[in-house]
């Protein structure tokens, strides 16, 4: 390629001849990269739920935020296999988790039994198996983060129910929506999962397509809104005119 003649000129030189050849007529040439960067500012201006910040710090920027965003794949890969496998165990091969742990304590005591006689047969010193001791605080510490997820959700959907926006109030009566008929046609452990899958895949797919998701999305509640208004003002219409007759009647 010579070079005075660069790949913006280029395709700007392609697009001119195919205007020309279909007798369309010209508008002002905008080259292919600004394009993109208009693009790209119309799609900033859209965010969803008027996000401003990375899907990264919004997940709190921490190590659940690279797990859940398969910063390091082999520990993203590892934790949707062993809630799958929990997931499989429980629904598909239908173990009851009180049996599961039974009999996990029972191993554990089987194998602490051989642990601490296994000296006496092998003629050694005896040697005491390690103790499992759980920290005082671990269920303390769990009942204080769900507690605290659970008041922060619910402060969510109050502050969209009355924060006035339109959009994001559909948007979120729509998702508690599909999750009750998702909750209807399985059982619970089974929405567990489906969540827990699809807070390890769906933030990751938005994080690689967030302009195209947010367009979608805007037109998506904008129809909505329109169908909305739409109707509306067909009940407005049709209540006014039955006041109008019976006006007329009295």
């Amino acid at each position: 390629m010579p070079e005075g003649i660069t790949a913006e000129n280029l395709l700007n030189n392609i697009m001119d001849t195919f205007a020309d050849r279909d007798s369309v007529p010209k508008h002002k040439t905008v080259s292919f990269f600004e394009e993109d960067k208009t693009n790209s500012v119309s799609c900033q201006l859209n965010r969803l739920f008027g996000r401003e910040k990375p899907v990264h710090h919004l997940l709190g920027g921490g190590k659940s935020a690279d797990v859940l965003l398969w910063r390091n794949k082999k520990i993203s890969a590892s934790v949707i296999s062993g809630a799958t496998f929990i997931w499989v165990l429980f629904e598909w091969l239908e173990y009851n988790l009180l049996s599961l742990v039974f009999l996990g304590l029972a191993l554990g005591m089987l194998a602490q039994f051989l642990w601490s006689n296994a000296s006496g047969l092998l003629n050694r010193s005896p040697s005491r198996p390690p103790r499992l001791v759980l920290p005082k605080d671990l269920f303390v510490n769990i009942a204080m983060t769900v507690g605290a997820e659970v008041n922060r959700f619910l402060g969510f959907l109050q502050d969209v129910a009355t924060g006035g926006n339109l959009k994001q109030f559909l948007a979120v009566v729509m998702s508690l929506w599909v999750a009750a008929i998702i909750g209807s046609w399985v059982n619970f452990l089974t929405v567990l999962y489906i969540g827990f899958i699809a807070a390890h895949t769906l933030p990751v797919l938005y994080e690689r397509y967030d302009d195209q998701v947010d367009n979608f999305v805007y037109n998506f509640l904008g129809q909505l809104q329109h169908h909305y208004f739409k109707m509306d003002a067909s009940v407005r219409s049709k209540m006014s005119n039955r006041k109008l007759g019976r006006r007329k009647s009295e």
